[in-house]
């Protein structure tokens, strides 16, 4: 019985480690794209160091458009090479369009979901087409496959992450409502990884900090997802205790995300290893416990949530509890990750290559 349980564990690790491998092998080679994106986004703003109304175009087309299309194709490829790429970007476009945040969560899903179901189509009946009608039966079928999967996308999976946009919100406000508001971070962390941080703090968060404020002047719910010290205390504790291809870029995405307020840029790392999720509702937790023991609050919402502008909408004589919710929550948050990092980089490590050498295996089995 015991060595039952071991083989099964064995397994359910080597499932765990497949998967986590895969995650980052759909993330981790579009980082330099995150980070182009975090450092336009930072620069160029209306709120940015170097503000400029003409590049700051390009924001919205790359987050909402680029980004995803991105993910969409590197996951079709890790499923079924350059024909997997292709379509997984044409239903990514799909969802992408249809939809009023970034769809990188939808685009996890339906990249490799069109890129299988091509996939499918090849082994089971794009083989027997006569060579002379091959190209002409595989190209339609891309483009069969690709245009259903994208109308899918338009037309089903973006409303279903409407609505888990929703259920969030809703989610929150049930908390606030209850008082708990340390305990907002085990929803609004979860959410900013999913991309979801603009629609939690501008729709929630944001009108129940302008009321607030009107009564006492500050308000803490300014604080919640602006707080860069959850994000602040992973990407640190990537650059020493991250796998190699994290350990690269890490640094500078701590730059970006702390100084020029672009959480987005440390999603990705997040989802790439899930389990520093616990790292960043950690911080978020604790933050916000300091900022209600101390008082804290703010006067407006940060824009963006950089460590610059919080402490630029900062009421006099509110730097300390502020300073202070933001270090506790970047040294909390450092603290779990290095733990969760420390204690599983091997095995991380060793899923990566596992997760790498089945998609190299299968490229091979393809070009033979």
């Amino acid at each position: 019985m015991a060595s039952t349980d071991v083989s099964t564990g064995k397994r359910i690790r080597l499932v765990v480690q497949r998967f986590g491998g895969y995650l980052s092998g759909m993330v981790m080679p579009n980082i330099g794209a995150f980070i182009a994106w975090g450092l336009i986004t930072a620069l160029f703003t209306p709120g940015g160091w170097l503000p400029n109304a003409r590049l700051a175009e390009l924001i919205d087309p790359m987050i909402k458009l680029l980004l995803p299309i991105l993910i969409g194709y590197t996951g079709g490829r890790l499923v079924h090479g350059q024909r997997g790429a292709v379509v997984g970007a044409v239903a990514t476009a799909g969802i992408a369009v249809g939809a009023d945040i970034p769809m990188f969560l939808g685009a996890m899903v339906v990249g490799p979901l069109t890129a299988w179901l091509l996939k499918l189509f090849d082994v089971h009946l794009g083989k027997r087409v006569r060579a002379g009608f091959k190209m002409l039966v595989d190209n339609f079928a891309a483009g069969i496959i690709g245009a259903v999967m994208a109308a899918l996308g338009l037309f089903a999976i973006g409303p279903v992450l409407e609505a888990v946009t929703k259920t969030l919100g809703n989610g929150v406000q049930l908390l606030l409502d209850l008082h708990l508001l340390p305990l907002v971070s085990i929803i609004v962390e979860p959410a900013k990884v999913l991309f979801l941080n603009n629609a939690i703090n501008h729709g929630v968060l944001g009108p129940l900090g302008i009321s607030q404020s009107l009564d006492a002047g500050k308000a803490i719910a300014f604080l919640v997802e602006p707080n860069p010290g959850p994000g602040l205390g992973v990407l640190l504790a990537i650059t020493f205790f991250g796998a190699k291809a994290m350990r690269a870029t890490a640094p500078g995405a701590m730059v970006i995300q702390f100084l020029g307020g672009i959480h987005e840029i440390y999603f990705p790392y997040v989802l790439a290893a899930p389990k520093l999720l616990l790292a960043a509702i950690a911080g978020g937790v604790s933050g916000v416990f300091v900022f209600s023991v101390t008082g804290a609050g703010l006067v407006a919402t940060p824009s963006p949530g950089s460590i610059v502008a919080i402490l630029a909408v900062t009421p006099k004589g509110g730097y300390f509890g502020v300073l202070a919710g933001v270090l506790v929550s970047a040294v909390v948050s450092f603290v779990v990750a290095s733990v969760l990092l420390k204690f599983g980089r091997e095995r991380a490590d060793r899923g990566a290559e596992v997760a790498a050498g089945g998609v190299v295996r299968k490229e091979d089995e393809r070009s033979r």
